[in-house]
């Protein structure tokens, strides 16, 4: 299997705007990430919370450059289904109403929003939609 692969024009476009779909993803959440962790709200039970700000930076600056430059249709497929995965956890939290949730509702809807849209992006470059 090759890793880099080309294509015509307009599906490398599809990979070019699918990583930045995802390069946005990634700042929002490590943005987000880090307002969590001056507000004390994320756990230290596995370490420092910067440890795993530092290594979700790392995770996906790669996920980006792999969709930008390789761009492997499974590249994006995998990814794909990752970042699907993050769906059911971001359901619960918009609509499973926990009165010990320290994140109001439309935080996760704002998440949901942001996590299709850039399923959508990833579809399209690792199906040609």
């Amino acid at each position: 299997m090759r890793w880099r692969q080309t294509w015509p024009e307009a599906r490398q476009r599809k990979f070019r705007q699918a990583a930045f779909a995802y390069l946005h993803v990634a700042i929002l959440y490590e943005a987000a990430a880090y307002v969590m962790m001056g507000a004390g709200i994320l756990p230290s039970r596995f370490g420092p919370p910067w440890i795993f700000l530092l290594l979700g930076a790392l995770f996906a600056a790669a996920i980006v450059w792999a969709l930008y430059s390789l761009q492997n249709a499974w590249v994006a497929r995998i990814v794909w289904v990752l970042h699907g995965l993050r769906l059911p956890a971001l359901i619960r939290g918009a609509f499973i109403v926990n009165q010990a949730s320290r994140m109001p509702p439309s935080f996760y809807v704002t998440a949901i929003i942001v996590v299709v849209i850039n399923l959508w992006m990833l579809a399209r470059a690792g199906w040609d939609l």
